[in-house]
């Protein structure tokens, strides 16, 4: 395994096991599967809804807690100084566990920086080893930064083939920032795992797209974490570490950046309003569920 140093000295292993929209009832049995395949970095949130099953498998699964690296995100709901912190204790009782690896702001909405604070006194007190955001644009990251006691060391933002984060990478180290990516693969979309460039990239080296893609990843010194359910595509999205990719390759690569989101803009007014209504129907479905519970 490969690891990447992030600026408080806390070592991240490079390539990890992302659990986004592994439903509920499939999330235990999948993590220890990546788990015995030799995952060792595990990504939930608290938006995913399976903290918990990751925690079970966490915890039946008998590896130390020392080896593993888990990584969580604080939703937006839970934003603000003292929601922050009650969510964070809440993940902390979900995953089965008295510290997290790496912190995460999910989103650059709402009061973000109220939470902020409350990651930065939690990280003080031992409970967060490290502390970063997610889907932070560079005009967002470089405010957290420039007027933040700690500054992220981790930015999480969609990264793949067809947008590459070029620019995003540019400011991320300049302040310091690792770069980690979610969406590794572009979800497939526009026939990334078709594409004739990176077929002719893995037919030279006996390798896959999925696996060129992960391996143009780790070239790039950006953190990855591919998503499966089948164990199989699991130890083949493990097995990258065993051939490199030349700088005729890497240009190839870099030759496919359409430099745009796959999926959404969070500088788009009308995707902000869609998440302004998705945390309003979570408010309300966690006060019909908290009422049910206690009837």
């Amino acid at each position: 395994m490969q690891y990447i140093t992030l600026s408080n000295g806390v070592k991240i292993p490079q390539l990890g096991y992302g659990v986004y929209q592994v439903s509920q009832e499939e999330c235990e049995r999948c993590v220890l599967d990546a788990l015995e395949v030799g995952y060792r970095h595990l990504d939930t949130a608290q938006s995913y809804f399976n903290e918990s099953e990751v925690g079970s498998a966490i915890k039946k699964s008998g590896i130390s807690r020392g080896e593993l690296f888990i990584t969580t995100k604080v939703w937006v709901e839970h934003y603000g100084y003292d929601e922050c912190r009650k969510s964070v204790e809440e993940s902390l009782k979900k995953l089965q566990t008295d510290y997290i690896d790496l912190m995460l702001l999910h989103q650059p909405f709402s009061d973000y920086y109220g939470a902020w604070r409350a990651l930065e006194d939690l990280y003080d007190e031992g409970v967060l080893k490290a502390i970063g955001v997610s889907n932070f644009y560079p005009d967002r990251l470089v405010d957290i930064a420039s007027f933040s006691r700690i500054r992220p060391m981790v930015n999480q933002v969609e990264t793949h083939p067809h947008n590459q984060q070029t620019e995003a990478n540019e400011w991320m180290k300049k302040y310091g920032v690792v770069h980690e990516a979610w969406a590794p693969f572009g979800e497939g979309r526009n026939g990334l795992f078709s594409d004739p460039s990176l077929k002719a990239i893995g037919d030279k080296y006996g390798k896959t797209t999925a696996q060129v893609m992960l391996r143009w990843h780790l070239q790039r010194g950006i953190v990855v974490i591919p998503k499966s359910t089948h164990k199989e595509r699991m130890a083949e999205n493990f097995d990258v570490f065993d051939f490199t990719l030349s700088k005729d390759d890497m240009k190839a690569i870099a030759s496919l950046d359409k430099r745009q989101s796959s999926f959404f803009s969070h500088q788009d007014p009308n995707m902000v309003e869609w998440f302004v209504k998705m945390v309003e129907e979570r408010k309300t479905q966690h006060v019909s569920a908290k009422e049910q519970k206690n009837w």
